[in-house]
């Protein structure tokens, strides 16, 4: 076992030392991520409300009044301007004035009293799916409660839904975006940084003479990923704390347990950092492999998308990054108060991904060190 990890100390003492004495690693590690954080944290928001809406109104009677009300009431869309004729009502629309346009036919109100179908036209920016999509629900919710009331009038309703949402009650984008944002902060910090760190070596000369001393392989890995790995989980703490001070998001679950189940994601993150500086030539190409691995975690991991509706193949691919399973662990944890016994297979997944990598970082090394 000691000679697997031969020289281990020594090469964690000197890079403990050239971290401490880099500004600009500290600054990068430490104040990047935490701007993101901010930025992210408080742009991000998934609760569409006050969409723009363009209002035709050839009725000018007072049962349409009433729907522009219940419109307005909904909170879903906003009265930006009044047109009077079909031009100027695309026009708004084309020109990104509105996202929405409510047409009200001239014979709207007598369509009413005499009992048939009162048609309404709402035209709707398909160029936004999201909006699109909660422009539409809103619309038509809209419209089934003016129907209802007029139906049944103060009668009482036959059927009545009380839907509770759980762990998130006041669906605060915040709760569900700012865990998973922890994991892509903490993957791109730490795998740029232990990446860079190994391929700076290279190119200025100090890697080879490494080399030549009488170091394990994998005691020059894991001494280089134990001063990023501590890092890594300082930086950690300080987003779980800013995460409930600043964002008010609530840890449900154990504290201790998540910083336990996060080192198998950091062990992993490491693991893939020094496997790139294995194949990386230049700093250059280090930050070009390690930013492609950016975009899979955040679209491929579930943090914005459900993996459960993506095609059968991305489905696969979603399981071999290693945010797919920090990312359930983080909103396991804080959002419905899990625990160990809850989510352990992802973090047994996260170490044997992280032993992995770690183990094929050696192997690369070894196999060009005997070139």
């Amino acid at each position: 076992m000691n000679a697997l990890f031969y020289g281990l100390w020594p090469v964690c003492r000197k890079e403990f030392t050239h971290v401490v004495r880099d500004p600009g690693t500290l600054f990068f590690a430490l104040l990047i991520p935490l701007i993101q954080l901010f930025l992210f944290g408080f742009a991000v928001d998934t609760n569409i409300r006050q969409i723009p809406t363009v209002i035709f109104d050839e009725s000018h009677s007072q049962p349409s009044r009433q729907l522009l009300e219940s419109f307005a009431a909904s909170d879903t869309f906003r009265m930006a301007l009044t047109v009077q004729s079909n031009t100027d009502m695309y026009a708004a629309m084309r020109a990104g004035k509105a996202r929405v346009a409510i047409k009200i036919p001239y014979d709207y109100a007598r369509q009413l009293q005499s009992g048939a179908t009162a048609t309404v036209l709402v035209l709707i920016d398909g160029s936004d799916s999201s909006v699109a999509g909660q422009a539409v629900n809103a619309s038509t919710g809209v419209a089934l409660e003016q129907s209802l009331t007029r139906i049944l009038g103060h009668a009482q309703m036959p059927i009545e839904v009380r839907p509770s949402v759980l762990y998130n009650p006041a669906t605060r984008s915040a709760n569900f975006f700012v865990p998973g944002l922890i994991a892509v902060l903490l993957q791109v910090m730490i795998i740029l940084l232990i990446a860079l760190s190994l391929v700076r070596e290279r190119e200025r000369g100090t890697l080879e003479q490494l080399t030549m001393t009488p170091v394990a392989p994998l005691g020059l890995m894991v001494g280089k990923m134990i001063p990023y790995g501590v890092l890594g989980f300082g930086e950690l703490c300080l987003i779980l704390t800013i995460m409930r001070i600043v964002f008010q998001v609530p840890i449900h679950g154990n504290v201790f347990a998540l910083l336990g189940m996060s080192l198998p994601f950091l062990l992993t993150v490491l693991g893939v950092g020094l496997f790139i500086s294995t194949k990386a030539r230049t700093q250059a190409e280090a930050f070009q492999l390690s930013m492609g691995t950016v975009l899979p975690s955040v679209f491929l991991s579930g943090y914005i998308f459900l993996i459960d509706t993506m095609p059968p193949f991305f489905r696969a691919v979603s399981r071999m990054i290693p945010a797919t399973y920090y990312i359930q662990i983080l909103r396991g944890v804080i959002l419905r108060g899990a625990g160990f016994t809850d989510l352990w297979l992802n973090a047994l997944v996260l170490t044997l991904m992280g032993c992995t990598t770690v183990l094929l970082a050696a192997r690369q090394f070894v196999n060009q060190r005997g070139r």
